[in-house]
């Protein structure tokens, strides 16, 4: 069920899919029509949750979770039944290997026993997926290059998933309980890598681009060039650390906390004290993120990283996109998730657009899969 991006098409309605970003904080839906004009943003909508119903990737609170995706699908009134969603985090390792050439028959028969060399779980445990990303002179590892010239045999790349069968279970069922069918499980970071071809299809993108998302509990940092993933981690850091310093610092409950965390400082008196816990968790962001650059940098010295591109509902945190600019030299810009979709803002209001732009990217990724891609 595990899948990876592949180029967007025209699809038929029967085969469309609904776009389900399931957060720890919030659940994010988009709906994609395809019409003679092109691809149309029918429906955009998410719902809040409770803190500690899903941790970690983990679903604790399973009717919770369920009611809500019912809740917002009724409120949307959307009718179709067929989902893609994501997973992220601890229990799905992203790995690119290199291999000597196979056929797919092949392949696939050595997949598993190639797997279980970099995979930190019981290979029974987990659900596998792959894809074949380079052949021979496309390889993009300069260790990898140099290596097939010393030993001879043409290698290929291949990017392998893995992802818990214990987590894709609960999805199943998260989703069946809400009265829907979980067609396509994909990979945070691979949503929002078709989020970004959206962006690059009437272009020809020069050098590589490193796309950060930043959502409650976690960062995922995917660098791409030519579509391929030369890099991708999930780093545990997210806004709800914020949220938790507030509540630690202030005595002040959640909902306080998120309050003040968005903006509403009326009730704090020391400023001062609210500063110095922005700054240091975006400190932290930062610095992670700027690890995983300088490791791209010296994996793929020959590589530039052009522009960092950023999303997830805690990119806006104040000064972070500008301390990221600051500390990496790389130019930083918000990933716009509606570029080349039709948007009616006589049905969706532009202003909550502009506000759910960060939050929306995963899901449009999601909704511009299809039932039988890969």
């Amino acid at each position: 069920m595990i899948t990876i991006q592949k180029t967007i098409t025209a699809i038929p309605k029967k085969n469309q899919l609904i776009g389900l970003d399931i957060g720890s904080h919030s659940i994010k839906l988009v709906e994609i029509d395809y019409g003679k004009r092109g691809r149309v943003l029918k429906n955009l909508g998410v719902i809040g949750l409770p803190p500690e119903a899903i941790v970690e990737g983990s679903i604790k609170e399973m009717e919770i979770v369920s009611s809500a995706i019912n809740n917002l699908f009724k409120n949307l009134k959307i009718k179709k039944k067929a989902v893609a969603t994501s997973i992220s985090g601890y229990p799905v390792i992203v790995k690119k290997i290199t291999m000597n050439t196979k056929d797919e028959s092949e392949l696939e028969a050595l997949i598993h026993e190639e797997a279980e060399q970099y995979i930190p779980f019981d290979i029974n445990e987990v659900n596998l997926d792959y894809d074949i990303l380079s052949f021979g002179d496309e390889l993009t590892d300069v260790e990898d290059k140099e290596q097939q010239d010393k030993e001879g045999p043409e290698q290929m790349e291949v990017m392998l998933v893995a992802a818990k069968k214990e987590i894709v279970d609960d999805y199943v069922s998260l989703l069946e309980l809400a009265g829907l069918k979980l067609v396509l499980l994909d990979v945070d970071a691979f949503a929002l890598q078709n989020t970004f071809e959206i962006n690059a299809e009437e272009m020809e993108p020069e050098g590589s681009f490193a796309l950060v998302n930043i959502g409650a509990e976690e960062l995922g940092i995917n660098v791409i060039k030519n579509g391929v993933s030369l890099f991708t981690r999930d780093s545990p850091y997210g806004g709800f650390h914020i949220t938790k310093e507030i509540i630690s610092r202030y005595a002040v409950s959640y909902k306080e906390a998120e309050n003040i965390k968005l903006g509403g400082t009326g009730s704090v008196k020391d400023k001062e004290k609210l500063k110095e816990i922005f700054q240091s968790v975006v400190l932290e962001w930062v610095m992670e993120i700027k690890r995983a650059l300088d490791f791209v940098a010296s994996s793929y010295p020959d590589e530039t990283i052009t522009k960092i591109l950023v999303s997830g509902g805690s990119c806006r945190i104040s000064g972070f996109q500008q301390y990221l600019n600051r500390e990496t030299s790389i130019p930083v810009e918000e990933l716009n998730p509606y570029a080349n979709l039709i948007v009616d803002e006589k049905l969706i209001d532009p202003m909550y657009l502009k506000f759910m732009a960060p939050q929306a990217a995963v899901a449009v990724g999601l909704a511009l899969r299809h039932i039988g891609d890969k």
